[in-house]
């Protein structure tokens, strides 16, 4: 299985590592730590090291509850450190819904958009049909950030997720984008129950039935600490078994803050099944 991205054919026959990288002030777990353009660039450095197949740019904090940032401030905060980050030789992706920072992105070099609201604000698929190799992750949210959490979605989540992923995939082809350049994200915590996010865990496989590559994002999220009682910055252990449970459900991407300890226990599950093909 490839993703196409705008400079690399990302090959996910083995499963990849996507770095965070926030430059905001208030993500829910490293808010403020990689403010600046020197530092979020010193922080892509060591995810690289760290042993990253890819890193993940956002500037626009999408915890539950979290005010919308404006345009000309996601632009100021994303637009250097793209600009450096192409340099660094993996595929880079921005975090971001705004059609505007998309093609400002990618103009710059950017390899991949990972949009949370899945191409659905005015323009964004237009500007994705406009590019004919980047590559896109479409992820299923219910409501918004400011309002999710607080009427979380009804009934069986997976089936809803999947119409909802189909559908979307399936617009954005109709535009002329190949499916070879979509992945799909369920969206864990945006808009759903601890309940409703380990279901989409047990039956990911079900999600895989549309033809994606999946994404896979767990990292130190809130359904963890439910289960753990630990709070965010004690999450590490309950982050890496879920990234790890999640690629053994067919997750080919998983999306972390701590990319060497994934690493780790990605080489361990890997050396253990060439034992047993």
């Amino acid at each position: 299985m490839l993703w196409q991205t705008s400079r690399f054919d990302l090959d996910l026959t083995r499963p990849r590592v996507m770095g965070i990288v926030n430059v905001t002030p208030d993500s829910f777990s490293d808010g403020g730590r990689h403010a600046s353009t020197a530092m979020a660039l010193r922080h892509c450095e060591q995810l690289l090291r760290d042993g990253a197949d890819i890193l993940d740019i956002g500037g626009e904090s999408t915890r539950p509850g979290s005010p919308p940032v404006a345009l000309a401030d996601e632009l100021e905060r994303v637009l250097p450190l793209v600009r450096e980050a192409v340099r660094l030789g993996v595929p880079v992706s921005v975090d971001t819904y705004k059609p505007e920072v998309m093609q400002a992105v990618l103009d710059l070099g950017a390899d991949i958009i990972n949009d949370i609201w899945a191409l659905r604000r005015n323009g964004a698929a237009q500007v994705l049909a406009r590019h004919p190799r980047c590559g896109v992750c479409l992820m299923h949210m219910h409501g918004d950030p400011q309002t999710m959490q607080r009427t979380p979605m009804q009934g069986d989540v997976v089936s809803q997720v999947l119409l909802f992923l189909e559908h979307c995939a399936q617009s954005l082809q109709a535009l002329g984008v190949e499916k070879h350049r979509i992945a799909i994200d369920p969206g864990i915590g945006f808009g759903k129950t601890v309940e409703q996010n380990f279901a989409l865990l047990a039956r990911q496989q079900e999600l895989l039935a549309l033809g994606y590559p999946l994404l896979a994002g767990w990292s130190r999220k809130s359904s963890l600490g439910a289960v753990t009682g630990l709070p965010v910055e004690h999450r590490l252990g309950a982050s890496v078994a879920a990234a790890l449970l999640a690629v053994q459900r067919g997750a080919r991407i998983v999306r972390v803050h701590d990319v060497r300890d994934t690493v780790a226990a990605l080489a361990v599950s890997r050396a253990m099944q060439e034992q047993n093909p």
